[in-house]
């Protein structure tokens, strides 16, 4: 029975934690959040990794029930959320370096009442847990239908909601002690990564707006030929 709680869990984290990769939000949290105090960011963390949780966990368990509900397909769900990660991957690229603005920035710019607006969208949905993310903890959630409530179930679902548990603890950490690795960096090495980041998280936004393309394109000529 253990062994089926360990793989559900390692099966959850390789396939979501990848996917989510925690280290490439620091750089843009960090941007997004300028003028922000410390305090601002621990609670900012701790919000964003509850709401991945949240996420990560309905995705999981009633993703594939509701966009049955709704008639909505997995591929409009990748379009949708490709044009939005793509959309903030473009702000980012063309945002001011931190030290470049033309008045510097004070902690009160960034507010608590913004800070409590901004943690679900955009910091947590789509910039830390995009479509991509959701995509897959739904793949995850169609690989644990059980017809039956018995031990295996118990150990099956306690791994799989363990895995989540350890992937919004690494992304708390992450945001975090995000001053502490950005300073590791330097100012010229976290605007390289921060940049970096952002086109990346572009082509990865591209990637899932493609991907989705693609899947109503295949959808749409399946149609086709099954009409002729």
């Amino acid at each position: 029975m253990f062994s089926t709680f360990f793989t559900n869990f390692l099966f959850v984290l390789a396939t979501i934690l990848p996917i989510l990769n925690p280290p490439s939000v620091i750089p843009i949290f960090w941007t997004m959040t300028s003028g922000a105090s410390n305090q601002t960011r621990k609670m900012l963390s701790q919000r964003i990794a509850i709401n991945i949780f949240i996420m990560i966990v309905a995705a999981i368990f009633l993703g594939n029930l509701v966009l049955s509900m709704l008639g909505i397909s997995l591929a409009v769900v990748r379009v949708g959320g490709g044009i939005l990660v793509i959309a903030a991957a473009w702000k980012l690229l063309n945002a001011e370096d931190p030290d470049t603005g033309m008045h510097p920035i004070s902690n009160e710019e960034y507010t608590l009442d913004k800070a409590k607006n901004n943690a679900f969208y955009p910091l947590t949905f789509p910039i830390a847990c995009g479509p991509g993310t959701i995509a897959a903890a739904i793949t995850v959630g169609a690989s644990l239908q059980h017809n039956q409530l018995n031990l295996a179930t118990f150990f099956t679902l306690s791994g799989t909601i363990v895995g989540v548990i350890v992937i919004a603890v690494i992304v708390y950490f992450c945001l975090r002690f995000a001053a502490q690795f950005l300073h590791r960096l330097g100012n010229n090495g976290s605007i390289i990564f921060m940049r970096l980041s952002a086109f990346i998280l572009l082509c990865v936004g591209v990637q899932i707006c493609w991907a989705g393309i693609h899947d109503l394109a295949m959808s749409l000529a399946s149609d086709i030929n099954q009409l002729t």
